[in-house]
């Protein structure tokens, strides 16, 4: 079992900058796959970005450049910095991480609110 606790969140303008942190607790020796998913009102749940356990990163078109995925050295905190943000980019935001040989465990933080005014 993994426990996630997210924070970071709120309320910013067109442009601005947030940092969302999502720290693990538990086993965290076993997690393969760390990342963000987001949820718009009235939208499916979508992937932000990830980063596997060998450090390669991967970025939903619509924040390729804009947003970076880290982690620190033992695995145990995830970091989504978010920059140039746009009023699209408003949603929940959802620390995921995946443990298990083939990661089909898959754990969710509670889930954090990042709004962006135009």
């Amino acid at each position: 079992q993994v426990h996630l606790v997210e924070s970071g969140g709120g309320l910013v303008q067109a442009g601005g900058s947030l940092r969302l942190s999502c720290a693990a607790s538990g086993s965290t020796y076993n997690i393969n796959l760390s990342g963000w998913y987001r949820q718009a009102p009235g939208k499916q749940r979508e992937l932000v970005a990830n980063i596997g356990s060998g450090g390669l990163t991967n970025y939903a078109d619509s924040v390729k450049g804009r947003f970076t995925n880290s982690r620190d050295n033992a695995k145990t905190t995830v970091y989504l910095e978010m920059n140039s943000l746009k009023p699209e980019d408003t949603a929940v935001y959802y620390c995921n991480v995946r443990t298990g040989w083939a990661s089909q465990y898959s754990y969710w933080g509670q889930g954090t609110q990042v709004t962006v005014s135009s």
